[in-house]
């Protein structure tokens, strides 16, 4: 049954690019709009491909399930076999089946036989072409699986089981896989004549062993429409590159549904893979909501109570809020519907369905697992209880004897029981009814809804437009009127954005978020300290006790204090000069700064626009840099002037400054010529070092700053609040300024509405053709609640009222 998109929604792709493209005009509304959902949706509503993966953990029985859904046995399932193999499943004409198998490379093989070897402890192939080695490991993982007792009896088994595969697939297939590259072969290559052969080719354990990918392409109503079924390798396959082609696959773009098949039916518990799987499909936006969660293997909870309460209370927990969910056996639902055509004549089966998997040793038949579980299920499942179906398990046959007597025994009527209890018909018809009447309708429903923000957005935009387009005059008279009128408010709104921007930058600088002052003060901070770390290490005793002995021309010799107060004189005098300097540096450029921004800003603009000069801003920004420049520069005196005073704490007992000066003290009073203080030069920089750090610390860290921060404040907001006063005063020099102007300049925005307006509703003819043309398909899927809103001449006369009721309000 065929679902193609229908002839009305055949422009829908240059639709709502249309509709993107009208967005990325409107500058205000392309931040706001993140249109990758948008993308992804559209994606997914035109494809002529919806891929369907089916993921899980290997053994979860995501094979069964699909030979299940197909009612064909396409895909190779055993128990704990884990395949890395991704098979495709596509539509073909029935003339027109197909397989395409692709090898894995040597190197690929090699690695799958490194982990497996690891698991098993086996020393692995360094080789493939070593025969004797790969058949003495096979050897091993037989003797393996007979001490675990077969080959589904523990998960080392399994493993085992797996090595023997892979090595005996590459051994088979020899002359088809490649050193390093994939191999592709079409079944005809293979001397296949119809799909069934090459199916049973692929489904062999060894041949799947070794294929990195399997297209078929067959007949099946469920796989038309484009519908491709992905089986993917386990997301806990033993090697790790094979688990994260899984995780790729459903991150993909191409991936549309995801069939999530889980084992929770047989742990009563979400594994760490499991849960890291379902975070990776909620963050596709190519899949969305359509997930299907099986809880497969379900009947593994017949027999345990414990595990069933297990089970329901995760699925009532943690997957409430879905509506995909369903509980299957795969295995008894598969071989359920291929055995009700069989007859007693056939053994039920044995003869023909299980032929290839009864085969034993020395003619001894093995039991399929699927047998097993019919009788178990026959036996002691309870899902009977109440029927009139009464089937009996005897000890003393054996379990082919039990089945083939019971199926002759119940026929049809207890195949249809257990194809019911196995839940596979009901994920049959829940698939079968999405795909062939959901998907369709879903798809397109997800784009009108991803639309759906962005046409309101772009409506509400167009009509904001025509509204404040409308309210303008049409006439250069009323237009020069109109902005005449306007002309005190323009006034104070520039008036009280100076005032705003100023009050703005002096925050940031209080803040210390001024990025360039923060940077020029930082630069003063260092020049004060590098500044400081040169006069003492230029520091000359010999020129400080010359100075003292010059101030005293008497005597011929000067004490340690009157070096140390030359010396106190010299430094402060120096960092004084390096202040002053900075300072006006600082200042300089903090204004040049601050009068760029201004001469940027919009209301600079529209203050030359008015006035035909900028009213004065920038002389009393001049004149408020002289002031501030003034007052710092004084502070810088007054701050390096106090340097001259020794710190509060240079005499006090028990502090390091007063024991080296006692220390210094006592070297000096030795001789009473230079000899002696110029012997202690170092300590004397070491004393005067102690004292000037802190000093030149709270200087900068803290004094300076603190006055720098007022002193801007206390200049620059009187300033801008006074400006914004000046401003309004100037009104009958705008006025003539203006008059002069306005007529070319009324004449120009008329123009521009006028343009603007043309443009307006050339855009506005685009919307409506695109939401049009988008609602036509929603009606055709029948989404009539999703129609996307138009702009119809009612919101035009709407809008009209709005503005006539506002000019009447403001006339009166």
């Amino acid at each position: 049954m065929s679902r193609q998109i229908p002839p009305q929604c055949q422009d829908l792709s240059a639709q709502v690019e249309s509709l993107l493209t009208l967005l990325q005009q409107e500058s205000t509304l392309r931040s706001q709009q993140d249109t990758t959902a948008i993308q992804a949706s559209l994606r997914k509503a035109i494809s002529p491909t919806f891929e369907i993966v089916f993921a899980g953990a290997f053994s979860a029985g995501k094979s069964m399930l699909i030979n299940a859904l197909l009612g064909r046995e396409l895909l190779y399932s055993a128990e704990g076999h884990a395949t890395g193999t991704e098979c495709y499943i596509s539509y073909a004409e029935p003339d027109n089946e197909q397989v395409v198998l692709t090898f894995l490379s040597q190197a690929e093989i090699r690695e799958q036989a490194e982990v497996l070897c690891q698991r098993l402890k086996l020393d692995p192939p360094k080789d493939l072409s070593q025969i004797a080695f790969l058949d003495s490991l096979q050897q091993k993982a037989n003797q393996i699986i007979e001490q675990e007792g077969g080959k589904s009896k523990s998960d080392k088994a399994k493993q085992a089981d797996a090595l023997f595969l892979l090595l005996d697939g590459f051994k088979n297939n020899t002359d088809r896989i490649d050193l390093n590259r994939n191999n592709s072969f079409s079944m005809q290559q293979f001397n296949f004549t119809n799909l069934k052969e090459a199916a049973s080719y692929a489904r062999r354990g060894s041949n799947s062993s070794v294929l990195r990918e399997i297209k078929y392409f067959c007949h099946h109503p469920l796989l038309e429409d484009g519908n491709i079924i992905v089986d993917t390798p386990g997301i806990d396959a033993p090697v790790r590159k094979d688990a994260l082609r899984t995780y790729e696959k459903i991150e993909h773009p191409d991936t549309s549904a995801v069939i999530c098949v889980l084992k929770s039916a047989s742990t009563g518990e979400l594994t760490t893979e499991e849960t890291e799987l379902i975070e990776r499909i909620q963050n596709n936006l190519s899949i969305r909501d359509r997930v299907f969660y099986v809880f497969n293997r379900i009947d593994e909870t017949w027999y345990n109570s414990q595990l069933r309460q297990r089970l329901d209370n995760l699925i009532s927990t943690q997957f409430r809020s879905s509506t995909r969910v369903y509980k299957t056996s795969g295995l008894l639902g598969f071989y359920g519907s291929q055995i009700r055509s069989a007859s007693g004549q056939d053994r039920y089966g044995l003869d023909t369905i299980f032929s290839s998997i009864i085969k034993g040793v020395d003619g001894q038949e093995e039991t399929p697992q699927f047998i097993n579980e019919f009788n178990r299920y026959c036996g002691s499942s309870g899902k009977l209880v109440g029927t009139s179906l009464r089937p009996s398990v005897n000890g003393y046959e054996t379990p082919l004897e039990n089945y083939v007597r019971i199926l002759g025994e119940w026929g049809t009527d207890l195949i249809d029981h257990m194809l019911k209890d196995s839940g596979i018909e009901s994920f049959r018809l829940g698939i079968t009814r999405y795909l062939t009447d959901e998907k369709r309708p879903q798809l397109f429903a997800a784009l009108a809804n991803d639309l759906q923000p962005l046409c309101i957005s772009i409506r509400k935009s167009y009509l904001e437009l025509f509204r404040e387009l409308d309210s303008q005059p049409q006439q250069v008279e009323e237009m020069i009127t109109h902005e005449l009128r306007k002309l005190s408010q323009d006034l104070a709104r520039i008036g009280e954005d100076f005032a705003a921007h100023i009050s703005e930058e002096v925050n940031q600088v209080i803040n210390g978020k001024a990025t360039e002052f923060e940077s020029d003060f930082r630069r003063l901070q260092m020049r004060m300290v590098h500044r400081l770390d040169e006069l003492l290490n230029t520091f000359s005793v010999d020129s400080a006790y010359s100075r003292a002995i010059s101030n005293h021309p008497r005597n011929s010799t000067a004490p340690l204090i009157a070096v140390l107060v030359e010396a106190f004189y010299y430094l402060s005098n120096e960092l004084e000069d390096i202040l002053v300097e900075s300072c006006q540096t600082l200042i300089n450029n903090y204004f040049q700064y601050l009068l760029d921004k201004v001469r940027k800003s919009d209301y600079y603009r529209d203050l030359y626009r008015l006035l035909g000069n900028d009213g004065g801003l920038e002389k009393k920004l001049k004149e408020a840099e002289e002031r501030v420049s003034d007052i710092l520069v004084s502070g810088s005196r007054n701050e390096c002037d106090r340097y001259v005073r020794e710190s509060p704490r240079f005499y006090d007992e028990g502090t390091f400054s007063i024991y080296q000066f006692r220390q210094v003290l006592q070297q000096t009073s030795q001789t009473y010529d230079v000899n002696g203080i110029r012997e202690a030069e170092p300590a004397i920089r070491q004393l005067l070092k102690l004292d000037f750090e802190p000093k030149i610390n709270q200087t900068v860290r803290s004094n300076f700053r603190q006055q720098t921060n007022n002193t801007l404040k206390n200049q620059l907001l009187p300033l801008s609040k006074q400006q914004a006063e000046d401003l309004l005063e100037k009104y009958a020099q705008a006025r003539v300024y203006l008059e002069q102007t306005l007529a070319k300049e009324a004449e120009e925005k008329i123009q521009k509405n006028q343009r603007l307006r043309t443009e307006l509703e050339e855009n506005i003819s685009l919307y409506n053709q695109a939401v049009l043309g988008i609602n036509q398909c929603l009606q055709s899927m029948q989404l009539d609640r999703q129609q996307l809103p138009i702009i119809a001449m009612t919101d035009y006369v709407s809008a009209t009222l709005e503005i006539s009721s506002e000019i009447k309000g403001e006339g009166q």
